[in-house]
């Protein structure tokens, strides 16, 4: 196998380029899909791509179905009157429509199916309350959307989600997918005001505490965009190395997913100075409107021929700490690739091999393009100060950055000088191999890709 050359992994390990990226990108404020703030995370980056030395850098725009944020409260009578309005205390959830509920509140829990099942004659007219939190005996993560479309099935009028970290303030995230807006209003609370809210349903027994919510927010038409340049031979095909720039606006977007962008930029300008090695073309993409459905990968997915794809190398999450984590979806090829990189360098490294619908990876995959999805673990692993206020810079370490760049540059540079073979499958060995629970999921969302 061909290594990464010495002189490459020592400008990695002293290289300012992607911290500094990162910090930009923390300080433009609000990237949510398809503001301004979004747009402008893009030019930079571009700007990035440019300054690296790689060709044909610039934007690629598409339409979305857009979210704007207004305000939000909620308040609880009953044993206890209390009034939340602050966005440290309560947020929409993207893709909720406007408007008012007033119920009484039924807490389903971590909102397992088992849970809903349990509370399924307290559910009509009520206002649901389920917890960020997957139980460690479930065999796969929820998603927040499974929730809220459980509860909307069982007659809820509105639906709150709390966050099960402490300290970690009100979590945010799609909930309707391409179903938008969904039908119910929908909120996040910090764990501290959901367990509150929690112990007042319990207190009350029969007479349990009315939850009042009201939304202000705009779902309208726009634009997003996708960054995009290439480095290497001028290649039919191409090894796709991607992460997603747009955040939630509730704060810097930096692990989730500042860091990912300042990545794909950092190891696009590593793979500049080698570029004489390369036998395949890679292109360098950041998405937009990841946190609300996928929409920038989806785009190029849908725009770009299947046989000019190798395989896709995800970036999301990436700067909890240096130990990298890769979800598979089962190409094998790829796992071997990264294991062989992780044994060069005496890294860590965990490998999943579940099929995943969470992460841009998923538009290639759901086609039979290889494609994974690295992040890294910490122990604030899974959602951690994702998706709220608390994803700022300060969580974050360069050095970290800069061993994960060395690690993915390495693996990029061994897909892109032929060593390894990443093969195609076929759309229906995808779609047989898909776990029950994400099947439902995706129906759930209208996101099934497949015809039955």
């Amino acid at each position: 196998m061909t290594d990464l050359p010495d002189r490459v992994v020592g400008d990695a390990r002293t290289s300012d380029f992607g911290w500094n990226l990162l910090t930009d990108l923390t300080d433009i404020g609000n990237r949510m899909a398809g503001s301004a703030g979004e747009r402008r995370g893009a030019e930079r980056v571009v700007e990035a791509f440019e300054a690296a030395g790689l060709r044909n850098a610039g934007l690629d725009e598409f339409e979305i179905p857009g979210w704007w944020r207004g305000e939000s409260s909620l308040s609880v009578t009953g044993a206890v009157d209390r009034h939340h309005e602050g966005s440290h205390e309560v947020i929409a959830l993207p893709g909720t429509p406007s408007g008012e509920a007033s119920a009484p509140l039924v807490d389903v829990g971590d909102g397992t199916d088992e849970e809903f099942a349990a509370a399924e004659g307290d559910l009509e007219g009520a206002v649901a309350m389920a917890s960020s939190r997957t139980p460690d005996s479930h065999d796969r993560w929820i998603h927040r959307m499974e929730k809220y479309v459980a509860a909307a099935e069982r007659g809820a009028v509105g639906f709150v989600f709390r966050n099960h970290i402490e300290g970690a303030l009100p979590p945010t995230g799609e909930i309707g997918y391409h179903n938008r807006p969904g039908p119910i209003p929908a909120v996040g609370v910090s764990k501290e005001v959901g367990d509150r809210l929690s112990r007042l349903a319990a207190d009350g027994g029969g007479d349990r505490p009315t939850v009042s919510l009201d939304i202000d927010c705009r779902n309208e038409p726009t634009t997003s965009v996708n960054a995009v340049a290439e480095v290497g031979p001028d290649t039919d095909e191409a090894v796709y190395l991607t992460a997603h720039v747009d955040a939630h606006d509730v704060s810097d977007g930096a692990n989730d997913n500042g860091a990912g962008s300042a990545l794909v930029a950092e190891v696009g300008r590593l793979l500049a100075t080698v570029e004489g090695d390369l036998d395949t073309r890679v292109r360098l993409v950041t998405f937009g409107s990841e946190e609300i459905g996928l929409w920038g990968a989806y785009h190029a997915a849908e725009t770009t021929p299947k046989e000019d794809i190798a395989c896709v190398v995800n970036l999301d999450g990436t700067c909890s700490s240096r130990d990298l984590r890769v979800g598979t979806n089962g190409f094998e090829g790829m796992r071997s690739t990264f294991e062989a990189v992780a044994d060069a360098f005496d890294a860590p490294l965990t490998t999943g091999e579940t099929i995943s619908p969470h992460g841009d990876q998923w538009a290639f995959v759901q086609e039979g393009i290889p494609a994974v999805m690295a992040s890294t673990t910490s122990d604030q692993s899974g959602r951690g100060w994702g998706h709220t206020h608390a994803d700022t810079l300060d969580k974050l370490d360069s050095r970290d950055l800069r061993e994960v760049a060395t690690l993915v540059t390495a693996a990029v540079y061994r897909f892109a000088t032929g060593e390894v073979g990443a093969e195609h499958r076929s759309r229906e060995s995808i779609r047989d191999a898909i776990d029950e629970g994400y099947v439902e999921e995706l129906k759930t969302g209208g996101r099934w890709p497949y015809d039955e």
